[in-house]
């Protein structure tokens, strides 16, 4: 039997080995903002400038992950859908400081906002949506869902998707895609109103339509609800604070990645919308990883949550924030997505709308939305 001493010194190096993201975070912010403190200022060279990337994109996303790892251990806590919900809010806590970030540095990027939200949207609903459910059609054949919930997450996603992201393309008010002031401060406020509507249904009033069901995607012998590989487990209030203080480096280093970013993409003469597609990566892998293990396991209604309520939050907290800095600095922001991606989110919406119709999922739903997201991709360098 062990000792007290050998027991708390056993615990620390646990506590140590699970935070690894945190101290790695902490350590590179330390270096950027002291010895490093110039190293984005001057960029000169591109073989310098991708090491710089490689080095903080990794770090970055290694903070997702841990952010990721305390949001489920909340989630154990608490129960879904708080846990998702938990964990949709930190992940866009990242996007919209990275955006943000970028927009009060360096030159202005008014289409940002835009890109990054529908990069997002179409990972989330495309990529993601299409890989867990051909990962869970291989592993289980079909699974089920709770239709309730996933029609409220995709009614309240292609109400306001489209209108933040298409109807601004034809509207006649400006002729730049952009919005009014009156047109933003209405359209941020319904926004708002209806994600905070939502928020009261998925969390009080209609909880049930967000769990899963009982009886349903259950096996002999399947796992427990302590979920393997996310380290010791320590009260609600230590992984709140310990969430936070891995979110922190993210933030602080996000000005630092879109000099890297922004110099990279001028380099090489990328497309624009590629920096809107590096940041919807980094913010979410891990949310991506966290749902297709979710699917693998047959629990199809935390990967849906995962999923539909990431897509949502993005538009929900992204665009009405983006909105109120535009209007505050006066900062140009073009919201209209161009004809062919506009035509290539409403034809996702209207898919995402048969694959969530009430009939179990199967491999094929999962081969026409991956379609869809190659489609994006190819667009994105060959439009």
């Amino acid at each position: 039997m062990k000792s007290p001493k050998k027991r708390r010194a056993t615990s620390l190096t646990d506590d140590l080995r699970a935070e690894r993201p945190l101290l790695a975070g902490a350590a590179t912010t330390l270096v950027f903002f002291t010895v490093g403190s110039s190293w984005t200022d001057d960029l000169t060279q591109l073989v310098v400038t991708a090491a710089i990337f490689i080095w903080l994109f990794a770090v970055m996303i290694w903070c997702a992950f841990g952010v990721v790892r305390h949001a489920e251990v909340l989630a154990e806590y608490l129960g879904e859908p708080y846990g998702t919900l938990i964990l949709t809010i930190a992940a866009v806590s990242i996007e919209v400081t990275i955006m943000a970030t970028v927009m009060l540095s360096g030159d202005p990027n008014p289409t940002l906002p835009r890109d990054t939200v529908f990069a997002v949207l179409m990972i989330v609903l495309n990529g993601m949506i299409g890989l867990s459910v051909i990962v869970g059609a291989l592993n289980h054949r079909q699974q089920q869902y709770n239709l309730q919930g996933a029609v409220a997450f995709l009614a309240v996603i292609t109400c306001l998707s489209v209108i933040s992201l298409v109807v601004p393309t034809f509207t006649t008010s400006t002729a730049d895609h952009t919005m009014t002031m009156l047109q933003a401060i209405v359209f941020g406020l319904l926004t708002v109103l209806l994600y905070g509507g939502f928020l009261m249904i998925e969390t009080v009033r209609h909880r049930a339509f967000f769990m899963e069901r009982k009886g349903t995607n259950r096996i002999a012998g399947a796992e427990p609800a302590h979920e393997p590989g996310l380290g010791p487990r320590r009260s609600v209030t230590y992984h709140a604070v310990l969430l936070f203080l891995t979110l922190l480096p993210v933030v602080l280093l996000a000005e630092k990645l879109a000099a890297v970013i922004d110099f990279g993409i001028e380099k090489l003469h990328a497309p624009t919308t590629l920096g809107g597609i590096l940041i919807a990566i980094l913010i979410l892998s891990p949310e991506g990883l966290t749902a297709f293990q979710a699917a693998r396991r047959n629990h199809l209604q935390r990967s849906v949550n995962l999923l539909l309520g990431s897509g949502l939050s993005t538009i929900g907290l992204t665009i009405p924030v983006m909105l109120a800095l535009s209007l505050v600095i006066s900062l140009p922001l073009q919201m209209g997505l161009e004809s062919v991606p506009a035509i290539l989110l409403v034809l996702t919406l209207f898919i995402s709308q048969m694959t969530f119709s009430g009939a179990p999922t199967n491999i094929l739903l999962g081969g026409v939305h991956l379609v869809l997201f190659i489609s994006f991709i190819v667009l994105i360098f060959n439009p």
